[in-house]
């Protein structure tokens, strides 16, 4: 009896470690895909920072491409050092894979983190508790190496184009506008209000054709609400 009973754990055994190899070959070559796919950002970065050294210990914007294409966040914010090095199609996974191309080189006082949205319109999209952990994570390690520095956490917008989700949209904000409330030097500042009209109905003159991506008058927008913010912190922070 004991010798079909062992040929048969040996055969689930072996089928369960095929399918985990397997698994984790899938792992693998989809996250060298997408180590690929910033390659070229990550160079731009490394060639903007040889022909003008960042000061460092300045304010960092990091995340998707709602700041990449924030391409003059470091004039409408200006006086304050501002430097973005958010790069497009990133996912809060991505924010840490590349964290340590991305913060520790500048050194920043504050950072101003927006990233979610890729989690959140994905074929595969996690549930928003998991998308949350990963920012989490994020400002945990920032705690570890800059125990200082301010992180600002830029609400997940409810972009039409993804009406459907609105509601783990909300659900990943409220986590990390929870987390912000009972983290210190962590702040939440929610986007969303500058992005509707009276009744509560998204603006869509904001919003290119993708229903997504945004006008410049959406950054205009932005900047009302997070540049007061931002000012208030660097007095705190600055020397």
């Amino acid at each position: 009896m004991k010798q079909p009973l062992l040929r048969t754990l040996g055969l689930i055994l072996f089928f369960s470690a095929t399918a985990f190899l397997g698994h984790a070959q899938t792992v693998d070559e989809t996250a060298a895909k997408r180590w690929a796919q910033y390659e070229p950002s990550f160079k731009a970065f490394a060639e903007q920072d040889l022909a003008q050294p960042p000061v460092r210990g300045g304010i960092l914007f990091v995340g998707s491409s709602i700041f990449r294409q924030w391409t003059n966040v470091a004039e409408m914010m200006a006086p304050l050092p501002v430097l973005n090095r958010a790069f497009g199609g990133s996912r809060t996974s991505d924010q840490l894979a590349r964290f340590e191309q991305v913060v520790p080189p500048y050194a920043p006082k504050v950072i101003v983190y927006y990233c979610g949205s890729n989690d959140l319109k994905a074929a595969e999209a996690d549930a928003p508790g998991v998308i949350f952990a990963r920012f989490r994570e994020f400002s945990q390690r920032v705690q570890k190496i800059l125990p200082a520095t301010q992180v600002l956490f830029a609400s997940a917008t409810r972009s039409p184009d993804r009406v459907g989700r609105w509601e783990q949209v909300d659900h990943y904000n409220a986590l990390a506008r929870a987390y912000c409330e009972a983290t210190s030097n962590h702040l939440f500042v929610d986007l969303n209000p500058a992005l509707v009209d009276a009744e509560g109905r998204p603006r869509l003159d904001l919003y290119k054709p993708d229903k997504l991506h945004f006008h410049p008058p959406a950054y205009e927008a932005f900047t009302t609400i997070l540049k007061p913010v931002l000012e208030r912190v660097w007095r705190d922070v600055a020397p």
